[in-house]
């Protein structure tokens, strides 16, 4: 059945008045993400508490509601976008740190906490939470698991699933269930933790999670590389993971991207400078020094025109705020982006980017590149005009080009946004046949009814 007044006061009732809401400027601000597609739900709904996520779902089970779970609306491929309508539950009043254990390196928190305040947070007591996403500031942990979010530390320390040990979650039917350990080992029965992470919250509504942390790094070290190609730069990334230690982080900006950010930067570029890496490494001090010279010796070896390394804190800050800076002032070159977040492994890493040079001339578009080279994984922006039909129709056809020679390189169409409601039809390009009818039939026991965030994936 539809929306009824009825649902809606019942709604009032687990939530409260304030917590509901079905005016038309309000249901607006929950009907997109960063995609910029949008569909108005019917309703969005504010919850406190795992036991009113709980209500709420029995509730929309019993009167088959579409439900679609939301956090911070950041998302890079339509997830939290209410595509059929029904109910958005939005999770910001969710918001508490529960507890971080020292002596056993876990926090406890729940799926509406800004990614950034766990790091603040633990970092306070010398734990670590290394996830993160360019997005940290704004984004929650709930969206985070739902993408299994990365960002650029993922080349040394992994993405958000390796450190989820265990979650609480409602399925559609109001059950409520706990999944995983609070210990580093556990095999007892399939792995229902890891297959939540990156479900896109097609399978269950996230209450609280179980993070591991690690030891705070006793130091930083941020640089910045600058080359005259962007072919340079990308072997440079290659040479980098096979010949030295793995730094925490490698970031690649093309020359489009250093046009737009330049201004962040405590420096002036090399003349002649096509493409920039950064490049971060943590641990002891003494170990940091040496890989730094390392790296430096390396870079050089690779004809980089130039190798900074930021004198302090504040000025790698500089740094990382251009890096994060990229995605909204893509804007300046077209009105529209296609932005995707493709991987390949990373000795292809320099095949990837003649690609998109190649794209950019057969497309006659403005291709951008910029992203986590360390671990394969470019950021591919081709910007457009929407307004303009024939500028449209090269983007579509740019991102297929893009997508058959990311797969023809051993690589993937997503690397940590997700499948969503924009890639859904070339996720066969990818997954075969057999594997999808079994995520579909994953999907049917959890959600036998298709009502949470369904027009997702498949």
């Amino acid at each position: 059945m539809g929306f009824s007044n009825s649902i809606y006061r019942h709604l009032q009732k687990i939530s409260g008045k304030p917590n509901v809401t079905k005016e038309k400027e309000e249901l607006l601000c929950y009907s997109y993400d960063a995609t910029g597609n949008s569909f108005l739900p019917d309703a969005v709904v504010f919850p406190e508490s795992e036991e009113e996520v709980a209500r709420i779902l029995k509730l929309a089970s019993k009167e088959k509601l579409v439900v679609v779970p939301r956090g911070a609306g950041s998302g890079m491929t339509g997830g939290a976008v209410p595509v059929k309508g029904g109910l958005v539950i939005v999770t910001s009043r969710m918001n508490k740190i529960f507890d971080i254990d020292e002596n056993n390196f876990l926090v406890r928190v729940q799926p509406g906490v800004i990614v950034s305040d766990i790091h603040k947070t633990v970092e306070e007591k010398g734990l670590f939470y290394p996830p993160d996403p360019a997005s940290s500031s704004v984004c929650t942990i709930g969206g985070n698991i739902g993408e299994c979010a990365g960002g650029p530390r993922a080349v040394k320390y992994g993405v958000t699933r390796d450190y989820v040990l265990g979650l609480r979650a409602v399925l559609p039917s109001g059950e409520v269930i706990q999944t995983g350990v609070a210990t580093v080992k556990g095999v007892a029965g399939y792995d229902l933790t890891r297959l939540i992470v990156g479900s896109e919250g097609t399978l269950a509504v996230v209450t609280q999670i179980t993070l591991k942390l690690l030891p705070l790094p006793a130091t930083i070290k941020t640089m910045a590389v600058f080359f005259d190609t962007v072919q340079k730069a990308a072997k440079t990334v290659s040479g980098i993971m096979r010949e030295t230690v793995v730094p925490r982080c490698v970031e690649y900006m093309d020359e489009a991207c250093l046009d737009l950010v330049k201004d962040y930067f405590s420096f002036d570029l090399p003349e002649n400078t096509k493409a920039l890496l950064i490049i971060e490494l943590d641990g002891d001090v003494s170990s940091v020094e040496k890989d730094a010279q390392n790296i430096k010796t390396l870079c050089f070896s690779y004809d980089a025109l130039d190798v900074i390394v930021a004198k302090d804190q504040t000025e790698a800050q500089k740094l990382w705020d251009a890096r994060k800076a990229l995605s909204p002032v893509l804007y300046k070159i077209a009105t529209n982006k296609i932005n995707e977040d493709i991987v390949v492994p990373i000795d292809k890493i320099p095949d990837m980017v003649q690609v998109t040079q190649k794209i950019q001339k057969t497309s006659g578009l403005k291709v951008v590149s910029f992203g986590h080279a360390g671990d394969g994984n470019i950021h591919c922006n081709i910007m457009y005009n929407k307004a303009n039909e024939n500028e449209l129709k090269r983007a579509e056809k740019a991102v297929d080009e893009l997508f058959d020679a990311t797969l023809s390189l051993g690589g993937t169409i997503t690397g940590e946004h997700g499948v969503g409601m924009t890639k859904m039809k070339y996720l066969p390009r990818e997954i075969g046949a057999t594997q999808i009818e079994l995520m579909k039939g994953i999907k049917r026991v959890f959600d036998p009814q298709n009502i949470l965030n369904p027009g997702k994936i498949f």
